[in-house]
């Protein structure tokens, strides 16, 4: 064996039999291992071995980047196959020989869907013991070198979520997390609302502990975990009710004054914290001598916990029937996908928009109550649907489609008035702009989708302060008889809508996109709903839909009411206000590929 060594970087080389392929020059360096083929029976041929016809590894130097391996372990003595003898369909693998061996696990991406990430092992084989265990320890040297791998995970279980897969969708990745060495508290819950619960109960001395918190889940999972985290914990200044604006001119106006300061708090003080009544005996730990109870307290807020928080990220593993924060952030709705970027350490910064209902219904009292949304808080039919939906949960995801044929059926129209922010925008978006015509067909516009390593988003750094400053802001008005009043944070991907509501939607803009869908014939509003669902379509583009970018506005609903839907969880609000806030959170994600 040679080893090279020089000031910037200890360099091993060695001769390793790889699984499959056959003798290797095996070399380490800083950020990578690489190796090429000894081809010592054809050394012209460069195309690679195959098995039964199927491609193997190339005899060109390949090459893995420590920022893509999450795992190297020690198998012991045992076989390594040689190559097949030839390229023809059909040839047997050659030979095998037993020696000690060890395994590097890294990611490779689907050649199809680039998205899409899956497991790759490596296998090298040497007659020397002391020889792997030597590379053993320098790649794992190598791995505990990146930074921003998680260590130590909280992780919150929906068994009944999507199709009740959630343990063993679980169960599918967790060796991931075991072989990156990554420590894992497990808690499966038994009722709604629990996990919310454990989030707002445990201790900030506690939670630091941990490098982030896991939902295997959908969205709505999703959305009451970051709530259970941020309705105890975050503090901002509310965004102005609907009743603290005055009309400049006459009630036909659009422009707006703005009267008064609005109120600032916590969200806690106004929801009334629900502590965890009972964490289940599912609880799993890899610590030895740990007990559950350790991490629960209803009293102990010891530390601090501050927002955007880097350092301490939210992971979604997707279980649920949609999954649109998933598909928005990692670009694929698969758990192994969710696994790798999580134990990889991938990070980027989620808008998260506050939604504060000053009023449940036209008759209650003003009684302040707050949610936070990662993805899309909807009016008219998206909250019509979803309270349709609980009435066929045993139907599974397949309720959404029933209920929402119905509700379409249906098409009832709300009125309402809202306010928002203007917002100096794109051509494409300028505010209370609609492309015409009303019946003509939709026009094509340039869309910019929100990517891995997104120059959107990545303009200009997070500030310590996401709270936006719209005291000074000029606000618009917008009233009538809607079928639906939707705010989307993100693109809102799904296998439904492929491009999402908004498909140039970005996830750490400080922006939400409000879109109103006026009251329309019903065939119109079906070409709305199928430019939705159609790949290149431009659902927004009609003169019945407005489309605002913006960062807050206000609801009040006037007359017959709905509910609103904020993440997949229903929500009454007669009189709601919401606001966004820039990469609030941080994410084990890296955007989609493409």
């Amino acid at each position: 064996m040679e080893r090279h060594e020089d000031e910037d970087s200890r360099i091993l080389n060695s001769n390793f039999d790889l699984d499959h392929v056959g003798e290797v020059s095996l070399t380490l360096n800083s950020d990578e291992l690489s190796w090429i083929k000894v081809d010592s029976f054809n050394k012209n041929n460069d195309t690679g071995s195959s098995c039964l016809g199927k491609q193997l590894v190339s005899r060109r130097s390949t090459t893995i980047k420590f920022s893509d391996a999450y795992a190297v372990e020690f198998i012991d003595w045992g076989v390594i196959h040689e190559p097949v003898l030839g390229n023809a369909p059909g040839r047997l693998l050659g030979r095998a020989s037993e020696m000690f061996r060890f395994t590097v696990h890294c990611f490779r991406r689907s050649k199809t869907q680039p998205s899409l990430w899956k497991t790759s092992i490596y296998t090298f084989g040497h007659k020397d013991l002391g020889t792997c265990h030597l590379w053993v320890t320098r790649i794992n040297f190598s791995l505990n070198m990146e930074v921003g791998r998680p260590k130590s995970l909280l992780v919150f279980v929906h068994p009944r979520s999507g199709k009740g897969n959630g343990c063993r969708i679980w169960d599918e990745v967790a060796p991931i997390f075991r072989l990156a060495q990554v420590r894992t508290k497990v808690l499966v819950t038994h009722r709604a609302g629990q996990a919310l619960d454990a989030m707002s109960a445990i201790s900030n001395r506690v939670l630091n502990s941990y490098d982030g918190v896991l939902a295997v889940g959908g969205d709505g999972f999703f959305n009451e975990i970051l709530n259970g985290l941020l309705l105890s914990r975050h503090k901002a200044t509310y965004p102005p009710s609907p009743t603290e604006f005055s009309h400049s001119v006459n009630k036909d106006d659009n422009n707006l004054v703005y009267l008064k300061e609005t109120h600032v708090g916590t969200s806690e003080q106004n929801e009334g914290s629900s502590h965890l009544l009972s964490i289940p005996e599912t609880i799993k730990s890899q610590t030895k001598n740990h007990r559950p109870e350790d991490d629960i307290c209803n009293s102990d807020q010891e530390g601090n916990f501050h927002f955007p928080n880097e350092r301490f990220r939210f992971g979604l593993i997707p279980a649920g029937s949609t999954d649109a924060i998933v598909m928005c952030t990692t670009g694929a709705r698969d758990p192994t996908t969710s696994a790798l970027h999580i134990v990889l350490g991938k990070r980027i910064s989620l808008d998260i928009a506050q939604i504060v209902r000053w009023k449940a219904t036209f008759t209650s009292k003003e009684e302040i109550s707050v949610r936070y949304a990662a993805s899309f808080a909807g009016y008219g039919f998206y909250g019509d649907v979803i309270t349709e939906s609980e009435k066929y949960r045993w139907m599974g995801p397949k309720r959404y489609d029933y209920a929402g044929t119905k509700v379409f059926l249906k098409h009832s129209a709300y009125e309402a008035e809202v306010t928002y922010v203007e917002d100096i925008i794109d051509d494409n978006i300028s505010a209370g702009s609609r492309t015409k015509p009303f019946l003509g067909p939709p026009k094509k516009s340039e869309r910019v989708a929100c990517r891995v390593k997104c120059g959107v988003c990545n303009t200009k750094p997070v500030q310590i302060s996401a709270e936006p400053n719209l005291h000074e802001s000029k606000w618009l008005r917008s009233r009538g008889k809607f079928l639906s009043v939707g705010a989307a944070v993100i693109a809102c991907r799904n296998e439904k809508a492929p491009d999402g509501l908004v498909a140039d939607a970005h996830l750490s803009d400080g922006f939400l996109h409000l879109i109103l869908i006026k009251d329309c014939p019903r065939a119109l509003y079906l070409w709305h709903l199928t430019q939705l669902a159609r790949k290149g379509g431009h659902p927004l583009k009609f003169d019945f839909v407005e489309h605002h970018k913006t960062r807050a506005f206000t609801f009040r609903s006037i007359g017959k009411e709905s509910v609103w839907n904020v993440d997949g969880e229903l929500f009454s609000a007669h009189q709601l206000s919401a606001q966004v806030f820039r990469g609030l959170v941080s994410l084990f994600a890296a955007g989609p590929e493409v």
